[in-house]
């Protein structure tokens, strides 16, 4: 931290993404300062069993894994604030984050927010996470050899995650609110083509069954109110991700869907100086995986950075003067 108080560089968000910059900034003797937010960890923290990870042979369970992350990141100087940032200002140098009244101030920020996954709003939903209900094939798929499982959802995410899961289960169901689906002709085409899949339509989930585990579904028609309870060992959501980026309206050039616009070959955001990385940015990989090597990719591009503008001003500095 320089004399004025201003740091070299803030980190916000605390998950893969977030842990690994703060690692690696850390490392770089950048002494970031990681506001990780009230609830750190990220998706992760309600993440069972994480089997997919290098180097957990073993595998290991989402909270432990970003503890390790974590502990990490501390080891080598990395400070934590595990608070919500409530307010930015990137509209001049040095940047302005605040923390309820508490100010921060640096020269650079990563953001690594994250991204989180819709939900139905289920009270049975919420109690029954990593207990059968996932929000995460790729992640979870492997836990449901020769099970049934529901789908809910009705575009190409929900058919590409029906279809990856007949790979494991016996019988997978997809659930949709309409008769038409939303996703493109020829990934509907694919799922309909798959005899492990079934299709139920204009119809919801109205329950998720089951005390310790997934145990079935109570589906409801919505054109005739007719309800139905559906057996199924799992319970997949597939209704999308919501990216965390509403501090940045106005602030950062966001897409259509509200993810971070990085420029082409670098993590740098419209801002000069704000960096971007994991699931804020991703709407295509989302895995821990991916998120670790891009909050790489912040803290290596921030470095730089930083380097070439105190190269600049130091060059600035010993200018001669008129």
């Amino acid at each position: 931290m320089t004399e004025n108080g201003v740091r070299d560089l803030i980190i916000i968000g605390g998950g893969p993404a977030g842990y690994t910059a703060a690692l690696y900034a850390a490392r770089a003797n950048l002494e970031p300062v990681v506001i990780e937010g009230f609830q750190w960890g990220g998706q992760l923290m309600i993440t069972s069993d994480v089997e997919n990870y290098p180097g957990y042979a073993e595998g290991v369970l989402g909270p432990e894994m970003m503890k390790d992350f974590r502990r990490q990141a501390e080891r080598f100087g990395a400070e934590f604030v595990s608070d919500d940032v409530t307010r930015v200002d990137f509209s001049e140098q040095p940047f302005r984050i605040w923390v309820g009244e508490e100010e921060y101030r640096s020269e650079a920020v990563i953001i690594a927010t994250g991204a989180d996954a819709r939900k139905l709003g289920l009270a049975s939903e919420q109690r029954l996470q990593a207990r059968g209900v996932s929000y995460c094939a790729v992640c979870d798929a492997a836990f449901f050899r020769e099970k049934e499982i529901v789908v809910v959802g009705g575009g190409d995410s929900a058919m590409e995650e029906a279809i990856f899961l007949t790979k494991f289960a016996d019988k997978v169901t997809l659930v949709h609110r309409r008769e038409e689906f939303r996703a493109s002709q020829i990934m509907e085409d694919r799922a309909r083509a798959n005899d492990k899949i079934e299709f139920v339509t204009n119809s919801i989930v109205e329950e998720v069954l089951g005390e310790n585990s997934v145990t079935g579904v109570t589906i409801r028609d919505v054109n005739t109110d007719e309800t139905t309870e559906l057996p199924a060992d799992g319970l997949f959501v597939a209704i999308g991700h919501d990216p965390n980026t509403k501090l940045f309206v106005g602030q950062l050039e966001l897409d259509d869907a509200g993810y971070i616009v990085t420029k082409p070959g670098s993590t740098e955001t419209s801002v000069e100086g704000v960096f971007a990385g994991g699931d804020v940015v991703d709407h295509t990989y989302r895995q821990a995986v991916t998120a670790a090597g891009m909050g790489c990719m912040t803290a290596l591009d921030a470095e730089r950075w930083l380097a070439a503008r105190e190269g600049h001003l130091a060059t600035a500095l010993a200018a001669p003067r008129e």
